[in-house]
């Protein structure tokens, strides 16, 4: 039996995976000054990164590849770079990121309990993020300013910055950083438990791989490693090399995870801004009038755009010998209405039978 040959499709995302996987190995030698700023003991985590950055990589081009995302894609961009629209809609892109993005204004208009944790995990798992991936790869990294052991220099890509002192509030701010993000992350999954367990709507269509297990990923890495804080503050060093591994454990088991799993929608949520875009353009341009009562029922361009994706999909939906040449471009009521018309007549045509 012969091997199946990659699709074209495929082939794309592969090759996206490897570029993406090559630039963060290429930036590492770079930020860490040729491996000299790097911590042999963190090549666990550097290899879990590099491999969720191919399959973050590969899902993300294989999702834009979808003839229906492919298609916002290519309208998104083209409304935000008309020149005639481009200040105002950079100015959007300001206000949207901060609303949507950062705020996450969506997700309070469905609840505070569901705005709460989202907005506290979103934000514990970035500021996590924005230090544990820069100290692993060796991007940044500490050393003595001065003679005396109380004063710090952080060093980016090998570059010397800031000095702070130990006790100072930068470096209150700075050393303790991965602790206010458990604080952060684990009063979020809290929450997002007890909605999951509580929620009658939430516990029909919620499944462990995709709800449950991204909790319990983020809850092991948040609590382990304050663990690891407590027990090298306050217990003298006690059982630190088995919470230790414990914690790399589940660090990279998350890291592992995080092209499969639900945690993957937050690469995908800055892309989908475009939609928002788009939407915009098509309020503001032509409308497509119904072909049957001359209603303005939706814009234009998404109406030619949602027929090209079906057809792109092979779904056929064109009326010879109707009102129009395409179902798309008949109004929601009236299909209702031509529906029921149908029944009508298809009742209104059949033979009794007397009893």
């Amino acid at each position: 039996m012969k091997p199946r040959a990659l699709s074209h499709e495929t082939l794309i995302a592969a090759l996206s995976g490897i570029a993406a996987t090559l630039l963060v190995g290429i930036a590492i030698l770079i930020g860490s000054r040729r491996l000299s700023h790097f911590d042999a003991a963190l090549v666990g985590y550097t290899f879990a990164t590099l491999f969720a950055t191919f399959g973050i990589a590969y899902r993300f081009v294989m999702w834009l590849q979808r003839p229906p995302t492919a298609m916002y894609w290519k309208r998104g961009w083209q409304v935000f770079l008309r020149p005639q629209s481009l200040g105002r809609n950079f100015v959007l892109w300001v206000r949207r990121m901060v609303s949507v993005f950062f705020a996450n204004s969506f997700i309070w208009r469905r609840g505070w309990i569901r705005g709460a944790a989202h907005w506290l995990i979103m934000w514990g798992c970035i500021l996590a993020s924005a230090i544990t991936f820069p100290l692993v790869f060796g991007w940044i990294h500490f050393e003595f300013d001065g003679d005396g052991f109380d004063r710090y220099r952080a060093f980016f890509f090998g570059f010397p910055t800031v000095a702070f002192g130990i006790e100072s509030l930068l470096g209150f701010l700075i050393f303790p950083g991965l602790v206010w993000a458990s604080f952060l992350v684990i009063p979020g999954v809290m929450l997002a438990m007890r909605r999951r367990m509580r929620s009658r709507d939430t516990l029909v269509l919620q499944s462990f791989g995709e709800d449950f297990l991204p909790l319990l990923l983020l809850f092991a890495v948040s609590v382990t490693g304050l663990m690891l804080v407590v027990s090298y503050e306050w217990m003298r060093g006690y059982a630190y090399e088995f919470l230790a591994i414990t914690h790399a454990v589940t660090v990279i088991f998350t890291l592992l995870w995080l092209p499969f799993g639900k945690l993957f929608h937050i690469f995908q949520r800055p892309a989908q801004l475009g939609v928002l875009f788009y939407k915009d353009a098509g309020a503001r341009g032509e409308q497509a009038l119904c072909a049957r009562c001359q209603t303005p029922y939706a814009s234009r361009m998404h109406i030619e755009d949602l027929i090209e994706v079906e057809r792109q999909l092979g779904y056929r939906y064109d009326v010879p010998h109707g009102p129009t040449d395409h179902y798309q471009r008949i109004c929601p009521r009236c299909r209702r209405l031509s529906l029921a018309l149908a029944q009508d007549h298809l009742w209104r045509a059949s033979p009794t039978t007397e009893p």
